[in-house]
Order: structure tokens, then sequence, then C-alpha cells
């Protein structure tokens, strides 16, 4: 794996993979590419896009290294690298926590020191105009 490699920039990894993702064609693909591999055809269908521009967005994943791709004969086919998102869900996950936590302790500080209100006391009906009797 590259991570293991001299010169292997983490932050740079994290940047490509979130650039990757960022564009809604590129979600998309990876969406379909959880189902199964698929050629590039196939992932091109639903964007009416031309193959060159289907096959940019997929070099883009690549690089970020979220796909990684395959030719048998004239067919390139396209599938998730596992493990390929985890930097960028780890990124994110450790980032929230810090966020739920002050969430936490402010709800906790809320409910210590919620306002004690008055018991309403439901009104007593005086009948001003009362309804004629038949």
């Amino acid at each position: 794996m590259t991570k293991y490699l001299p010169g292997y920039d983490p932050e740079a990894d994290l940047d490509r993979k979130f650039h990757a993702l960022a564009d809604r064609t590129r979600r998309a693909m990876v969406a379909r590419l959880t189902r199964g591999p698929s050629s590039v055809s196939e992932l091109a269908e639903p964007f009416g896009m031309a193959l060159p521009t289907v096959v940019r967005h997929l070099q883009v994943l690549e690089e970020a290294q979220i796909v990684c791709s395959e030719k048998v004969g004239r067919v390139r086919t396209f599938q998730l690298v596992p493990d390929g998102t985890v930097p960028a869900n780890a990124w994110i996950v450790a980032h929230r926590r810090p966020q739920e936590h002050r969430l936490d302790r402010l709800g906790d500080y809320l409910v210590q020191h919620e306002p004690v209100m008055p018991t309403p006391t439901p009104p007593t009906r005086t009948d001003q105009n009362p309804t004629p009797e038949d």
C-alpha cells in the first residue's frame, strides 16, 4: 500500500479523496460501484455525458485511490478499492466527536439550569353569555 512508501503524504492523500468526492457525479459513480464492478459505459449511462468526460471523472477517483480499474480486451471495468474512503471517514469522525461532546455538555448544562416554570392553573369558566335554552 502506498502509505508505507517513502514520501507518502497523508494530508495530500486526504485532499485527493475529498476533492474526488466533492463532485456529485463522482459520488454517484461511487454509489453505483457499491453494488459491484461496472464498465465505463455502464457508469456513463445515467449521466448523459460523453465517454471522455466520464473517463476523466473515473481518473480522478482512481488517482484518489477510491476506485481501481482493470482492462480486459477493449472493456475497462472499475470497482471500489477496499477501504478506499476510510481515511476520509476517519477524518470526519475524528472532527465530529469534539462537536458532539460540546453539544452533550451544553445539553447537560441546560437540563441542570432549566428554569422552573409555575404550573399553570386551569382557567375557570364563567359563562358571561349563557346560551339560550330551547
